[in-house]
């Protein structure tokens, strides 16, 4: 890549943060200055990358002058202050919250399907959803064959989803019950330890709440499909990190299971576990620190002739969100569009 970047790294405290760092260090990305920024309240801290201690400063809007790109992973509402505080500052923003992704002319892209959207950019590009990213990365190869009529997905996500205070607490929750002690729900709706929360994110009108929402608009966005039809119920399983999908798909004219598995293989951040013995599938802990989205399950769907049906894991905090955005970069670099 020849180049080396000013990063602002906005959230560099949270555990998407941390996998920031880790991304960055493992692939050899081409950081000649890093800034981590985090809100007053951890500014002074210390955290390591490539050896060296790097101090977080708060995040103000002068700290992106002279910056190359902002990761910025942080909440809905600071986003829409940053994101257009860093492109005024000359930086490009790659945003991990749903700020701007349903925002016409902000790219939203998964960088094995729709890389080409970065080309036309604005100073501002989304990251998917971390539930969005694994359903679109099974979809797409197939629907390159096949036109696609119908998609169920119901997803099973680990509570890093909700961010690190929400880990703690499942394991304060699961030591609690061990003891016999009160269990505290303070970062979910209910008690998460020792059960499933059909909820993530807020109610609409409609009765999906707003992460089902998200996946529904996202996909169409990333896959270029913008009628594609979508319901998908998102629950809150006891897991630490990786999202699980059990997806139900209708083509247009049948598919086999032969035929999708092939066009998975030849589908870059895919890896295919597909055996029939007890064990031989994907689950969250074999996607945990892993780069690929894992996939398996796969059959017919016995409820129709042109359906298929599948399950796929990937890491939330990785796949689902910073390594995301640096793949976003690499690819940018490569062509020549940053």
């Amino acid at each position: 890549m020849g180049r080396e970047l000013t990063v602002a790294l906005v959230g560099a405290t949270g555990v998407v943060g941390a996998e920031f760092l880790k991304c960055m260090e493992e692939r050899n990305f081409p950081v000649g200055e890093l800034r981590l920024l985090a809100t007053s309240r951890s500014a002074g801290r210390q955290l390591e990358f490539r050896g060296e201690l790097l101090t977080v400063r708060e995040t103000t809007h002068d700290a992106f002058d002279g910056a190359d790109i902002a990761f910025i992973s942080a909440s809905t509402a600071a986003s829409k202050e940053l994101c257009p505080a860093a492109r005024e500052r000359g930086a490009i923003a790659f945003d991990d919250s749903s700020a701007f992704r349903q925002e016409p002319d902000v790219p939203l892209v998964v960088p094995e399907i729709n890389p080409e959207d970065l080309r036309d950019h604005h100073g501002i590009i989304a990251t998917p959803n971390c539930s969005t990213v694994p359903l679109a990365l099974t979809l797409a190869p197939l629907m390159r064959e096949r036109g696609i009529v119908r998609v169920i997905a119901d997803t099973y996500q680990s509570a890093s989803g909700a961010g690190g205070a929400a880990t703690v607490e499942l394991h304060e929750q699961n030591a609690a019950l061990a003891a016999g002690e009160e269990v505290v729900v303070a970062e979910h709706p209910r008690q998460l330890a020792f059960n499933a929360i059909p909820q993530i994110d807020v109610f609409l009108d409609d009765g999906y709440t707003k992460e089902e929402w998200k996946m529904q608009v996202e996909s169409r966005k990333i896959l270029h499909q913008p009628d594609l039809a979508l319901s998908a119920t998102c629950v809150r399983i006891p897991t630490e990190v990786s999202h699980a999908i059990a997806v139900h798909a209708e083509f247009d004219r049948p598919l086999s299971v032969a035929e999708a598995c092939a066009l998975w293989e030849h589908q870059a951040g895919l890896t295919v576990i597909d055996g029939r013995a007890p064990g031989a599938y994907p689950t969250p802990l074999d996607a945990t620190g892993v780069d690929d989205v894992f996939v398996g399950r796969l059959r017919q769907d016995a409820s129709h002739p042109n359906g298929l049906a599948w399950w796929c894991v990937a890491d939330n905090l990785r796949k689902g969100a910073a390594l995301n955005m640096v793949q976003m970069v690499e690819w940018m670099l490569n062509d020549g569009c940053l």
